[in-house]
């Protein structure tokens, strides 16, 4: 049995390793450790382990491992009939990887009722787009015209891709993006979709809670699979 800790645990700077993620706290929301760098390979190590870096401006990088974790399988989402009949219209048009840079931009400046600030500070920021650059974190985009009106970004390792925000300038804009997402994800036979912390938003179209470690075996299985690059070229979805 693995002892529960009273507090995080600080990480040394040239150890990209992270304590099991059950001995994160209960409260708040399952802190794990504290420390360490944005690294590509200490994210990338974070993510198979079910952890990832949540933390504000003045904050030393906090890394989290909540218990239960929101989870969508990509043939389980759920689109409502108002949003089928919207989609059918094709007001929006779909890239993915096009505006990578502006998308975590826009996650960062949208204002959000839930949390005062942001959280995606500068440095984090500057470690997604070199994990952009390197083949493992993606965008997708939703545009009216030649503006960007949402998106979402997040990792996508072995069959596995790790959410982490969304933004929306017009109503279904991320939704829509997020729908185009999963259908991507599961036509390239992706297992499993992170979400992270459940939200009514994305409980609406089919996430669901379940235990951390049944989330750890599913990524242990799922991100062993070699990665899917070619999904991720340049494409244009209408």
């Amino acid at each position: 049995m693995t002892t529960m800790n009273s507090s995080p645990v600080w990480l040394e700077p040239d150890n990209i390793n992270f304590p099991p993620p059950d001995q994160a706290l209960i409260e708040p929301d399952g802190l794990l450790a504290v420390g360490g760098d944005l690294s590509p390979q200490r994210i990338i190590n974070a993510y198979v382990n079910g952890i990832f870096p949540w933390y504000s401006d003045g904050q030393p990088i906090l890394w989290w491992s909540p218990n239960p974790r929101a989870i969508l399988l990509p043939e389980k989402l759920h689109i409502s009939k108002s949003l089928k009949k919207f989609l059918r219209r094709q007001i929006f048009h779909m890239t993915f990887d096009q505006a990578f840079e502006q998308v975590i931009d826009q996650c960062a400046a949208t204002p959000r009722s839930e949390q005062d600030g942001t959280w995606i500070t500068n440095e984090m920021k500057q470690a997604y787009i070199y994990l952009h650059q390197l083949g493992f974190a993606h965008s997708a985009e939703c545009w009216l015209g030649d503006q960007l009106i949402g998106g979402l970004y997040g990792l996508a390792i072995g069959q596995v891709f790790f959410g982490e925000s969304m933004f929306s300038h017009q109503s279904n804009a991320s939704k829509a993006a997020f729908v185009h997402l999963v259908d991507n994800l599961r036509k390239a036979n992706y297992a499993l979709i992170d979400c992270q912390i459940s939200n009514q938003h994305l409980l609406s179209l089919g996430a669901e809670e379940i235990p951390r470690n049944q989330f750890l075996e599913l990524v242990n299985k799922h991100t062993q699979a070699a990665m899917i690059k070619e999904n991720w070229l340049s494409q244009e979805l209408n």
